[in-house]
Order: C-alpha cells, then sequence, then structure tokens
C-alpha cells in the first residue's frame, strides 16, 4: 500500500471524489472504494471496511466522515480537513446555484434531466461496489446472516439502525471466540482525544451560541440550534436525518412547504456531495422567505457550519481508536459483526435508490408491522433503463474511467429528454 502521499495528490484526488460523488451514500462508499482501494491501494481493505463500520456507528452522514478518515489517515488533521471539505464543498456550491435559481424561478427542471441519466449509471456503480464489499466483509455463514437480518430488518421492519448496529456488535462480542491473551494494544492517548474533542466541540459551538443571542436576524440562531442538535441525534446516515427532519422543518417550524421539501431531496439526489445537504437547501429557503437572497445565504452557511463541523470532531478524536478496536479480538468480532451488517445497510440503501430512479411514482405501504415500497410499475422510467445499460458496458465490459462514464450518461439524459423521449 502506497503510504506516502502529498497534500498536492491527496487534494486532486479528494476533489476528483467530491465532484463525482452522485447518488447517496451507497454510490459515495462505492466510489471511495474503487478509488482509494482498487485503484491508489491507500488503504487496505480491512482498513476501509473497519473504518466504514465505526464511521455508520457516528450521527451525521457516514461517507463524508469515511472520506475525512480516509484523509486524516494519510497526512493527519490537515489531509481530513482537505478531504472532507472537498467532498462536501463541491455539492454546497452547485446547491447553492441551484437554491438560488430555485428561489427565483421556481423550477430548476433542465438541471434535473440533465442529472437523470448520472443516476442511472449510479445504479450499475453502485451494484459493482455492493458485490465488491459483500464479497470481503462476509467471510463466513455467521456474517451472511447478520447482513440478511439487517437488510430485513432495516428494509422491511423499519427497525432503527442504532438497534441494528447494537444488536450485530453485542453478537460478534458474544461469539468472536477470542482468546484471553490479547495482542499489545496500539498506543493510544486518552488525554488528546480529550483535547480534540474539546477544542473542536468549541470551534463549533461557540458561533452557534453567539448566533443565538444576536438579535439581528433571530431565525439564524434558530436554524444554528435546530440543525446542531440534527446533528448528535441523527444515526444511521442521511436518510436517518431526513425521517427526522421532514415533518419538523414542514409543520413543525414551518420554514418550507411538502413541495419544497421534495424538491430539496431531488436536488440533492441528483448532485455531487452527500444525501445530507438537502438541510442546506431547507435553511436556504428558510432564510429566503424570512428576509430575501442575503439572509438565504446567510442561513445556508450557518446549516453547513451546523450540520458539518461535528463530523470532523468525530472523526478526529475517535479514529485513532479504530485501529486499537481492530487488534482486540473480542472488539474486532463486533466490528467484523457491525460491518457485515453495514453490507444489509447499504444493500436497503441501494435498492431504495434503485427504486426511486426507475420509477417515478414509488409509494409506502405498512402492513402490520411491515414496511413496503411499492413502485407504481406504469411509471416506470425506460430511459433509466437504456442508460443503465449503456453505463454497465462501458463500466464493466469497456472498463472505462468512471469520469467518462457518468459524462456520457448525462449526455445520454440530457439528449432523450431534449428529443422527447
Amino acid at each position: 500500500m502506497q503510504r506516502e502521499v502529498t497534500l498536492s495528490v491527496l487534494t486532486q484526488v479528494f476533489l476528483r471524489i467530491g465532484l463525482l460523488s452522485f447518488g447517496g451514500p451507497a454510490a459515495q462508499i462505492a466510489l471511495m472504494h474503487r478509488t482509494l482501494v482498487d485503484e491508489r491501494e491507500w488503504l487496505t481493505e480491512r482498513q476501509f471496511l473497519d473504518a466504514l463500520g465505526f464511521c455508520m456507528l457516528l450521527p451525521g452522514p457516514e461517507a463524508m466522515q469515511l472520506a475525512t478518515y480516509a484523509g486524516w489517515r494519510l497526512r493527519g488533521i490537515p489531509g481530513g480537513l482537505i478531504a472532507g471539505l472537498l467532498f462536501v464543498v463541491p455539492g454546497a456550491l452547485v446547491i447553492f446555484a441551484l437554491a438560488t435559481i430555485y428561489a427565483v424561478a421556481g423550477q430548476v427542471d433542465l438541471v434535473q434531466s440533465l442529472f437523470m441519466g448520472i443516476k442511472a449509471a449510479v445504479l450499475i456503480i453502485v451494484i459493482q461496489a455492493l458485490l465488491k464489499v459483500a464479497g470481503r466483509a462476509l467471510t463466513g455463514l455467521g456474517h451472511w446472516v447478520i447482513a440478511g437480518l439487517a437488510f430485513l430488518g432495516i428494509f422491511f421492519l423499519a427497525v432503527p439502525f442504532p438497534l441494528i448496529v447494537l444488536a450485530a456488535g453485542l453478537w460478534g462480542l458474544a461469539t468472536s471466540g477470542a482468546p484471553d491473551r490479547t495482542p499489545a494494544p496500539v498506543a493510544v492517548r486518552p488525554s488528546a482525544t480529550l483535547s480534540v474533542f474539546g477544542i473542536g466541540l468549541a470551534l463549533w459551538l461557540l458561533p452557534l451560541v453567539g448566533l443565538s443571542f444576536w438579535g439581528g436576524w433571530p431565525i439564524l440562531g434558530d436554524i444554528g440550534a435546530f440543525f446542531a442538535r440534527l446533528a448528535v441525534v441523527t444515526f444511521g446516515g442521511a436518510y436517518a436525518v431526513l425521517a427526522y427532519m421532514a415533518q419538523d422543518v414542514v409543520t413543525g417550524q414551518g420554514w418550507i412547504t411538502a413541495g419544497q421539501m421534495m424538491d430539496g431531496l431531488g436536488l440533492a439526489e441528483t448532485t455531487p456531495g452527500p444525501l445530507i445537504l438537502v438541510t442546506q437547501f431547507v435553511g436556504f429557503l428558510a432564510g429566503y422567505g424570512a428576509g430575501g437572497m442575503g439572509l438565504a445565504w446567510a442561513a445556508a452557511l450557518v446549516t453547513l457550519w451546523a450540520t458539518f463541523v461535528p463530523c470532523f470532531v468525530w472523526i478526529f478524536a475517535g479514529a485513532p481508536y479504530i485501529d486499537w478496536i481492530a487488534r482486540q479480538p473480542r472488539l474486532k468480532g463486533a466490528l467484523a459483526a457491525i460491518t457485515a451488517a453495514v453490507v444489509g445497510v447499504i444493500l436497503n440503501l441501494s435498492l431504495w435508490f434503485a427504486l426511486h430512479v426507475a420509477f417515478a411514482t414509488v409509494t409506502r405501504e405498512t402492513i402490520g408491522p411491515l414496511t413496503l415500497w411499492v413502485p407504481e410499475w406504469a411509471t416506470l422510467d425506460l430511459r433509466v433503463l437504456a442508460i443503465s445499460v449503456l453505463a454497465a458496458v462501458m463500466l464493466l465490459r469497456l472498463r472505462l474511467g468512471l469520469g467518462w462514464v457518468l459524462a456520457a450518461s448525462a449526455l445520454a439524459g440530457w439528449a432523450l429528454v431534449a428529443l422527447g423521449a
């Protein structure tokens, strides 16, 4: 594995990841695995999976935190800041532009039609990565069972993600069969961890506290407090955030309408960066409704700060313990079980994403304890299927670069819409 990575090279690689990170957490994890493990060999398979399992335990967007960890692993805190910021900033700039157009014109149909092709290609990228990760993470029958149960629990029973992780970890801890004599632990420094955690929390919260006492625009303090609370209570990634946030910002806070919430989700799904950037869109429209364009941009910046700064804090404080955990036999067994459960969760995200890309209408139905996502077959988008086949040939058969595949798919999507297909 390559160990010496300059900040310049790291910046170039993570800028490319940030620009190509379409399709939500499953696709973004797939892209990072392809780039960091398969192509660059900067992380081993085990390091990637251990870090992924750890990030899934944290509140906030797991893909962004995984990128931050990779940067930290390669070049310390400066590398982590570069990797994490480059994963977020390109998408945030796009959301700023689209939210501005949306606020003024009320629609961004051209952009959504352009990115339709990209989403179709992302389906193939996700499938390819899911098969690779499953093949390497599921090393025994027990892990396959855990992955299957995790998928069934979260997709059909709506079991909270933290509960799935807890159950998998306890099972792995109890069945690891570890010997009593453990290997020498990796050196960790609790005092350094507390320092990083304390400084990080102070840097995150002090500006938000200041806004709450500033009387100029009270909504900025409200937005900062709301999204800061959101950042620490939403485990399970972006979809958990959406479930927690959607009803509150519409009916509780009254900042946006349900239609605007769905439009924001559509924009976040079709642009690069973490899906949780939908919070930026919400903050933007909340500010716009309260005081126009200037306040909209300020509110969006406050939302980004409240949402993403704690992600850096969790990683910089906790990352040194990932290797330590991996060298404790029982804890390693628990982490391996959690990683197996994560495979089931990625399958859940992948299927959810595929349904919502291929079908215009997907309804959520409940039958007793069961939750079912039921597509309306008449709304099947044949354009998505056609572009997915094209992407599969380019990526799997011709083995073209990811950038070429996404560009060709985007152009195909735009052409089909322009021709009225």
